[in-house]
Parts: C-alpha cells; sequence; structure tokens
C-alpha cells in the first residue's frame, strides 16, 4: 500500500498522520473526520516556489483557494510565503477574516457581482483577473464610483485542453471562461482595458484543465499566449509584465496516477518560456502559476466508522460507513477514484473486496468500488487517502447531515481548526411559520 506525506504506521499497528494515531484522532474528535498532513502541504509548497527561486525567475505561487478554505488553511498558506486565489466573497471574506495580505489576493470567477467587487476595491486586494466584457464595464464603473485604480489580469482561453494525459488543440470557444484567443475577442479586450484609465493592465491569465500529469498542455499554452504577446507588444505597444499560466497540476489518487513532482512541472515550463520570449525579442515577464489540488489533496484523509454491510451472492458485497456523499460528492459528481484502508490494521494482507457505501439515501452514495480490504467489523475505522481537495469545500448538508470536522496533524501534535457542525447549526438559520399552530421547540 503507498502511504502518503508523513502517513506511517506505529507500534500499535495503527496508521498514523503527522505522527498522529488515525485511531485516537477518530475517537477524540469524531468521524467522518477529514485530518490534513500539514508538513505534506509546505513541501509542496516550497516545491513550487524554491524551484523558481533557483531558476532566477520573478514568480508567484498563489494558492486556489477554491480547493479548501479555511482561516487555519490561508494562515498556513500565508507561513509559506504563498499569494492566495479567491472566486467569491466568501473566500475573499474568509482571507481577510485569517489576516492574509490583500495584496497577494487574485480574484478570479465569471460572474462577479457588484457586492463582491466593491468589497475588494475596499480590501485593496492586488488584482482581478477580467473574465468578460460585461465585467470589464462593471468593474471600470465600480472604480469610477470609488475614485479607485485596479491591477488586472486577462484571462484568455488559449485553445489548448489538457486533462491527466492528454491534450486537446481546440478552439475552446464553448467555455463559461475567458476571452478567446483566437477568434479576436481578446485584442478586443486588450484594447478596451488598456484605454481605461482605472485599469493597469498586469497581463495575462489562462487555465487550461485539471488533475494534469505531463508539461505538454503548459508548454503549448505558453507558446500561443507569448505569440500573441509579441504581435500586440507591437500593434497595441502591450509590454506584459504578468503571464499567469494557471493551475492544474495532478497528483495521485491511486497506484495508475503518475503525477510529476512541483519543481518538474515548474522547471519544464519556465525552460520553455525562456526559450519562447528570447525568440519574440519579448522580456520575460513574472510568472504566477495556481496550484490548489496539488497542494491540498493528497495531504488529507478522511476517517470514518464502519457500519452496516449487505451480501449480494455473485454481485457485490457493500460495506457502509458514517459519511458518504455529504463529505465526498466527486465520486458521485465525476466518478472520482481512491484507495484506502482499515486505519486499525492497515498493513494486514486484503481478503476480500467490498464497495463502500455511504449513508445518504442515494443508490448513488458510492465512495469506492470493489477495494479489496482486510477483515473488518462495525466500530473499524476506514482511512480514505487523498480526500483534502474538494472534500470539505464542497461537503453539504444533504439529509441534513452535519458537516465534518477538520484537524490538523504535525509533528505529532494535531489542532482542531473547523469544529464539527451540530444539529444546533443546521436548523441556525430556519424560521417557522409565523401563523402555524405548531409550536417550535
Amino acid at each position: 500500500m503507498h502511504y502518503y506525506g508523513t502517513s506511517s504506521i506505529n507500534e500499535k499497528g495503527h496508521l498514523t498522520i503527522g505522527g498522529v494515531d488515525t485511531i485516537e484522532l477518530a475517537n477524540e474528535f469524531g468521524t467522518p473526520l477529514y485530518v490534513y498532513d500539514t508538513q505534506l502541504i509546505r513541501e509542496r509548497a516550497r516545491g513550487f516556489k524554491e524551484t523558481f527561486e533557483k531558476l532566477g525567475v520573478s514568480s508567484q505561487v498563489a494558492y486556489a483557494s477554491k480547493a479548501f478554505s479555511s482561516i487555519a488553511m490561508i494562515q498556513l498558506i500565508a507561513e509559506e510565503g504563498l499569494s492566495l486565489d479567491v472566486v467569491s466573497g466568501g473566500e475573499l471574506y474568509t482571507a481577510l477574516k485569517a489576516g492574509f495580505d490583500p495584496e497577494k489576493i487574485h480574484f478570479h470567477g465569471n460572474n462577479k457581482s457588484p457586492e463582491e467587487i466593491a468589497m475588494a476595491l475596499d480590501a485593496n486586494i492586488g488584482c482581478f483577473v477580467v473574465d468578460n466584457f460585461y465585467e470589464i464595464e462593471l468593474l471600470s464603473r465600480i472604480c469610477a464610483e470609488k475614485d479607485k485604480s485596479a491591477s488586472i489580469l486577462l484571462r484568455v482561453t488559449p485553445g489548448i485542453e489538457a486533462h491527466t494525459h492528454d491534450y486537446i488543440l481546440t478552439g475552446q470557444e464553448d467555455s463559461k471562461f475567458g476571452f478567446d484567443l483566437q477568434n479576436g475577442q481578446a485584442e478586443e479586450a486588450l484594447k478596451m482595458v488598456l484605454k481605461d484609465r482605472y485599469f493597469n493592465v498586469l497581463g495575462l491569465h489562462c487555465h487550461i484543465g485539471s488533475q494534469i500529469f505531463e508539461t505538454t498542455g503548459f508548454i503549448m499554452a505558453a507558446e500561443k499566449m507569448i505569440e500573441k504577446m509579441a504581435a500586440w507588444s507591437t500593434a497595441l505597444d502591450f509590454k506584459a509584465q504578468v503571464l499567469n499560466l494557471g493551475g492544474g497540476f495532478g497528483i495521485r489518487y491511486t497506484k495508475e496516477d503518475e503525477p510529476l513532482a512541483p519543481g518538474k512541472y515548474v522547471e519544464d515550463i519556465i525552460t520553455k518560456v525562456k526559450q519562447l520570449m528570447t525568440e519574440h525579442q519579448l522580456s520575460m515577464p513574472e510568472i504566477w502559476i495556481e496550484p490548489g489540488r496539488s497542494l491540498t489533496g493528497d495531504a488529507g484523509t478522511t476517517l470514518y466508522k464502519i457500519g452496516s454491510s449487505k451480501h449480494v451472492p455473485d454481485v457485490r458485497n457493500y460495506l457502509a460507513v458514517d459519511g458518504g456523499m455529504s463529505d465526498n460528492i466527486r465520486p458521485a459528481l465525476y466518478n472520482a477514484r481512491y484507495e484506502a484502508v482499515i486505519a486499525n490494521r492497515p498493513e494486514d494482507k486484503a481478503d476480500s473486496i467490498v464497495s463502500i457505501a455511504g449513508k445518504c439515501c442515494e443508490s448513488g452514495d458510492m465512495l469506492i468500488w470493489d477495494l479489496p480490504i482486510t477483515k473488518h467489523e462495525p466500530g473499524d475505522v476506514l482511512a480514505v487517502f487523498c480526500t483534502g481537495a474538494y472534500g470539505y469545500a464542497m461537503a453539504n448538508n444533504y439529509n441534513r447531515i452535519p458537516r465534518p470536522a477538520v484537524v490538523f496533524a504535525e509533528n505529532g501534535q494535531a489542532e482542531l481548526v473547523i469544529e464539527r457542525e451540530s444539529y444546533e447549526d443546521l436548523i441556525r438559520h430556519d424560521l417557522p411559520l409565523k401563523h402555524s399552530g405548531v409550536d417550535v421547540k
């Protein structure tokens, strides 16, 4: 079995994370429970940053907080000297409450509201990633009302889509994000923002996909963007200070996945960008990237208690846990795949095949199909690996199930960073009917 980060087996034969016994964590904080190996997050962050430094390239590594946002997580990112991407007023509010430097915040999104834009301008954030013509007009108007300028990047679609080992050249016109680089929209947008006195146009942004295991797609996107940068340098006197190549760096969910090390992504991309800038006789811009999943994904493990089981002869063995699509909706949405072990006996040889079912009232609430597993019984702890990205971030209260707690583990210490929701939390915003004859307790 492949273990992640600081995970290991202790003298009791239990799985540990950050030097902390997962069985003790489950007993102390309850289940389901998200446990983060914060040392692994730090190592990944440093892997990206230090490679840029080694290559002598000015850069920003911005954590894409949609992967997992909380006050403690944002504080951890600040400790590692990263910048931050937000895509909503809620993510921005969390960052500001965490004390994050607003000048290092980049605001993304294809439909920012006037209230969100005003909030970001009042906070003096570092950059807006402008996504469409409506946003250009809206941001300009609000800047004028407040008599404030805004630094911006234009998000463009470079005609490259990349996922895992596949990359596709496409017009990419059928996307809700960005200005198309091929049909003239991007150039039209650039002309508009360059004429607007409220905008400081820093450069260009793209995002080509997710869970990418190779650098080919990033390099192809860079070629398309730098070609346009060269043309616009001459035609529009536009000198890009920033080239943001987005995120999407892959992680290992199962043994079939073979991602690159953080530094390898950076090294290959920067080598090519330097070459292209030289060929086009352009000054090297600051390079920004946006890792999210690659920082938190395999640093997170979800602990569950095993409950009921069902044997369907000659078909399948179901094993149910005390969570499911309410804390990890990715298998239901994307058919996402995971590996797992019995945390109190992780090294025991698997002697059966089961399918892990959640407790939600949906036949599609399945976490793992056909998992090899050792002997087990109700009350055992199941550890599902690589749930640190889009687990808590997409958690929900379906069936009025409270969202789990979150714990950070490092150097043998565990710290509760998000409390488990209570039943009282679930009804906190419910209002009774004003004229009902039924009394609310």
